[in-house]
Formats: C-alpha cells, sequence, structure tokens
C-alpha cells in the first residue's frame, strides 16, 4: 500500500484539508471497524501527554490494529545512550507506524526522513501539533458547517502553543480572519505574523479580553498562560486572571460561537462555562478520536473509498 508521514499541517492543500475532514465524518458514523486489523502502531512518546496517547491509541484500537510503544522515556534505551535514529530504526522492524511525541523541535520530521514507515507527529516542542490540528479543523466545520471566512480568537500563551500555531497554517487556505489575544509575554511570535502577511491572512492583535473583544468571535480558542514560561512571577501575577473565560463574559457572544481548548485546562476557562451552549471543548477531544482514524488510514495508503466500501465495520 501506498504510505506517507504526517509531520506537518503546512503543506497540506485546502483539498487534502476537506478530504481528511470528509474521511473523519466516515469514522464518527462508525468508529468501530477491522481496517488495521494485523497492523501494528507504536506509539512512542518521548513527552508526555495523556490526552493525546490515549486518543491515539483508542483510535487504532477501535481501527483493529495492535499497540506498542511507551509513555515514559525514562524506561526506554535512550537512558543507556541509544539515539533517536537507532530507536526509529529499531521500532520500524516492529511496526507499521510510528507515532512519536518529543520535546525538540524537528524530531518528526528528522524521524521521517530515516523511518522506513509512516512517522505522525504527535507534538514536536513547541513546534507542532498537526493530529490536534485536524482535530480542530473538524470541529471547526462541524460546528459552523465551513471551515471559510471565520473570526477565529487565539487567546492565552500563543508563543509557546504549537496547536495555535499548526491552527494558522492550516487556515490559509479559508481566509480567516485571526484575533491574537495575549500578554506580551507571551503574543503571537514574528515568524507566525510573517507568515500571516506573506500569506494574506488578516490579523488584530489585543492585550485586554472582555465582553466586547469577543463579541465578533465564531471561534474562541483558548489555551494555558503557563506560568512555567514567565521569568518574571510578578507579571504571570498580573495577566494570569486576565485571560479566564467567564460565563458572564459570554452574554453578547454569537449564537454560533462556540469555544474550543486543546486541554488540559488549568483555571482559563471557568467551570461554570462548561454547561453554556458555546462550550465545545469537551466534544471537541471526542473528536479527535476520528481524526486520528482518519491520519492512521490516510498514511497506510487506505482511501476514503475504500472506507465508504468497507466490510469489516462492527456495530
Amino acid at each position: 500500500m501506498e504510505k506517507h508521514n504526517f509531520v506537518t499541517i503546512a503543506n497540506l492543500t485546502r483539498e487534502k484539508i476537506l478530504y481528511m475532514i470528509e474521511m473523519a465524518q466516515e469514522f464518527e458514523k462508525h468508529p468501530n471497524r477491522e481496517l488495521l486489523k494485523g497492523k501494528v502502531v507504536a506509539t512512542l512518546f518521548f513527552e508526555p501527554s495523556t490526552r493525546t496517547r490515549l486518543s491515539f491509541e483508542t483510535a487504532a484500537n477501535r481501527l483493529g490494529a495492535r499497540v506498542i510503544g511507551f509513555a515514559d522515556p525514562k524506561i526506554t534505551s535512550g537512558t543507556k545512550g541509544e539515539t533517536l535514529k537507532d530507536t526509529i530504526l529499531m521500532v520500524s522492524n516492529y511496526a507499521d507506524v510510528i507515532v512519536m511525541r518529543h520535546h525538540i523541535e524537528g524530531a518528526a520530521q528528522y524521524a521521517s526522513e530515516v523511518a522506513p514507515v509512516p512517522i505522525v507527529n504527535a507534538g514536536d516542542g513547541a513546534h507542532q501539533h498537526p493530529s490536534q490540528c485536524m482535530l480542530d479543523l473538524y470541529s471547526i466545520y462541524k460546528t459552523q458547517g465551513t471551515l471559510d471566512n471565520l473570526n477565529i480568537y487565539l487567546v492565552g500563551d500563543l508563543k509557546y502553543g504549537r496547536t495555535v500555531h499548526s491552527l494558522i497554517m492550516a487556515m490559509r487556505h479559508f481566509n480567516p480572519t485571526f484575533h491574537f489575544v495575549a500578554p506580551k509575554e507571551l503574543s503571537m511570535p514574528n515568524e507566525y505574523k510573517i507568515y500571516c502577511r506573506e500569506h494574506g491572512i488578516k490579523f488584530q492583535e489585543h492585550t485586554a479580553f472582555n465582553e466586547k473583544v469577543i463579541a465578533d468571535a465564531d471561534i474562541l480558542y483558548m489555551t494555558r498562560v503557563q506560568k512555567e514560561r514567565f521569568s518574571d512571577l510578578m507579571e504571570y501575577e498580573r495577566v494570569k486572571d486576565v485571560y479566564i473565560l467567564r460565563r458572564d463574559m459570554l452574554s453578547s457572544a454569537k449564537p454560533n460561537m462556540k469555544i474550543l481548548h486543546p486541554l488540559p485546562r488549568v483555571n482559563e476557562i471557568a467551570y461554570d462555562v462548561d454547561n453554556d451552549p458555546h462550550a465545545y471543548y469537551i466534544q471537541q477531544a471526542g473528536n479527535g478520536l476520528f481524526a486520528r482514524q482518519a491520519i492512521f488510514c490516510d498514511v497506510l495508503g487506505i482511501s476514503i473509498d475504500d472506507v465508504r466500501n468497507d466490510n469489516t465495520i462492527i456495530n
């Protein structure tokens, strides 16, 4: 079968993104199948992330694959000095596809260059998180009925938040207007603002976060303000409670507006928001199953027609 990597969202065309969304829709209709029966998926998590790992492993299991791997790099041969290259080559002997999360930017791209099997990037440093981006795109499409011409507000840690970086690159095909809402210490890096200008993406920057600022949002994408990123804790104390979404801030929100968050949440979304009809972050996490099933099939050369004609569905 044809196979390729899923390392970055940056090289996906508009048509490919919509194709992946269409495939995810097929899996949402029937998530339990045996399309990957006999396949082995390796999950190599050199950086912890329970949610992403469990989502990938559930996607593999629901497609009939077997899962091997680790969630704690301290138990790997890397502690003995084994290089990433050797780890990838060794695991490639056992698995048909490798899902890898790593703290070093570019590690997934490097792995894809040395591995004889497909590499799926589950997050590399502060760089990209393409599978999270795919489930974000699927969530936006499901809630808005389109990806085109949307007002998307990105709030919180825009400096280190790889999910928002990936979303900017993916949305370049769909004429968005971005609003970057962040303290100056965690503002969107210049390289992504340059990227927006080069690709004709409209954006505005804000430091205030209130009911009026977000009134025009179609998507309100919250992220955690990370205390550990601040060199001056007084600065953190100054901004930490400015970027908390409370239910009373939603009184002027558009009816179609949905609140997304890559999770985990700390205190940036008050718990009284959970019961508001605009809240969508729990459903968003659930959409990760279908998006990642689509990713597995795509990297292994299984087409949407194969999925539609699949006779291994388990009801």
